[in-house]
């Protein structure tokens, strides 16, 4: 298992150091300045979408504005936002809360666009039911079949199985701290409570977000309010520490700036995945009249996840000044000592809830990504399955969710981290190709949205015929392979 690890760290070591941070930020800088700011342009849209998209009535199988939200919201929220952030800071200190912020406002742009593509590709399922996402605009605009079946493998690999294995191994260690619950028997209950969602099927995986996801993240974020309310007179100067520490580490930090940039960029894209191709299978499910409704609406997803739940974390944790950079206590475990520094010895049980529900709602959304890709195998004939295995390649994959979760709770907490880094790495370029490819489509369709409400449209519509090339195009009124 060393062996294993040490192959692990040295892949990481290539891309995080190299190759993903040029991706990303390269190709985020681009659509900030191609979009003319997005993220800030039209952060109002934003907001009037969602709120005004919330307790929508569908019917069928069709699933609101809201609800695809939420099911992207219950993925990306979830203990990236508490063990991921606390990992942060005592790995690279203060300062990569910085850098998770600055990744979260230029990912905000990189979010827009990929959820675009993903509405303007989405394909009609019945019943008002649509699926998409980047397998999906990879084979059916850039006709690139090889390239969106790697990417469906991938994702449900990363997601349904290694990302899962992630927040079943926080959920047993939260419990286990807070109540003395040993790790086997919480990885039974959650796993069979796993299997009683995701057996149910997408429209109850929308359902449940629907209901779980404000809830959860309202009353964390009123837990912090409190913390923050409460030392008052010292946000300013943790603010400044956030800042100085961002440019010039402490000592404590090994690697020095490296380490802490390197830091904030991995937790803040495993938190808000904006650039990963994870978001657009929720985005591709949402009904609505024109593509960018939900761009936007996914778009400010990375905001709600870093520079509220993210920001949550850290400032509880460096205003009750809990952590040691480079210190043992780390995780949940540090940020369960935070709380109890401030509401008593009932705040790590109060947590062990929170980070229940955080992490449950994300094993059931990054199931939900591997749903939809999997769907690209059942009674598929090409080779990359055996047939016997592709007829019953959805339950085979929900068997291997519950499985995982199984695994995860006994799994070592640095080996899940660092296995998570490294399908998050690949995910990422397979996805950030495509979307270079086909981006100047979603900036068309941004233009028209944009045009409409200047006109005084309150309710922009999309007009296919806007598009310079239709390829792909199923969902809107046109099924043109020209």
């Amino acid at each position: 298992m060393e062996a294993l690890h040490g192959v692990i760290n040295d892949i990481n070591n290539v891309l995080w150091t190299y190759v993903i941070i040029i991706a990303l930020i390269g190709s985020g800088l681009i659509y900030t300045f191609r979009t003319k700011f997005v993220q800030v342009r039209l952060l109002g849209e934003m907001v009037k979408l969602i709120f005004g998209s919330a307790g929508q009535k569908t019917t069928g199988k069709e699933i609101s504005g809201f609800q695809a939200f939420c099911v992207s919201t219950a993925s990306r929220v979830g203990v990236g936002n508490i063990a991921g952030v606390a990992i942060a800071i005592v790995t690279g200190g203060p300062g990569a809360v910085f850098w998770m912020w600055l990744i979260a406002f230029i990912g905000c742009a990189t979010g827009f666009v990929e959820s675009t593509l993903a509405q303007i590709y989405k394909l009609p399922r019945g019943d008002g039911a649509f699926f998409g996402g980047p397998a999906y605009y990879m084979k059916n605009a850039l006709r690139m079949k090889g390239l969106a079946k790697w990417f469906a493998i991938l994702i449900s690999v990363t997601f349904g199985l290694i990302y899962n294995s992630v927040q079943a191994n926080t959920i047993a260690g939260a419990v286990e701290t807070a109540f003395g619950i040993d790790h086997a028997i919480t990885a039974v209950a959650v796993a069979g409570l796993t299997a009683l969602v995701i057996f149910g099927g997408v429209t109850r995986i929308a359902k449940f977000a629907e209901m779980l996801v404000p809830s959860m993240a309202g009353l964390y974020l009123l837990s912090a309010l409190v913390i923050v309310v409460m030392n008052l007179e010292y946000v300013p100067a943790m603010f400044a520490l956030i800042i100085h520490d961002a440019f010039e580490p402490q000592a404590a930090v090994g690697g020095g700036f490296g380490a802490v940039f390197m830091t904030g960029v991995r937790r803040g894209l495993f938190s808000n995945e904006a650039g990963e191709g994870s978001v657009p299978n929720a985005a591709a499910t949402a009904s609505g009249k024109h593509p960018a409704r939900q761009g936007l609406i996914q778009a400010f997803g990375v905001y709600v996840d870093t520079w509220l739940v993210c920001s949550a974390t850290a400032f509880s944790i460096l205003l009750t000044g809990e952590y040691s950079v480079g210190g043992e206590l780390t995780g949940v475990s540090l940020v369960q000592h935070s709380l109890a520094s401030v509401y008593g010895t009932y705040a790590p049980h109060v947590l062990a809830i929170i980070v229940f529900m955080f992490a449950f709602s994300s094993i059931t959304g990054n199931y939900f990504y591997g749903e939809v890709n999997i769907a690209f195998f059942e009674g598929d004939e090409s080779g990359w399955l055996p047939s016997s295995i592709s007829r019953h390649a959805m339950n085979l994959f929900r068997l291997g969710v519950v499985a995982m979760v199984l695994i995860g709770s006994f799994a070592e907490l640095s080996l899940v981290w660092d296995a998570a880094d490294l399908f998050m790495g690949f995910l990422c370029l397979t996805n950030l190709f495509a979307v270079a490819r086909l981006c100047k489509y979603a900036f068309i369709v941004l233009d028209d949205y944009v045009a409409q409400k200047n006109r005084g449209i309150e309710e922009p519509v999309f007009d296919v015929k806007i598009m310079s090339n239709k390829l792909g195009i199923h969902a809107w009124g046109i099924d043109d392979k020209k």
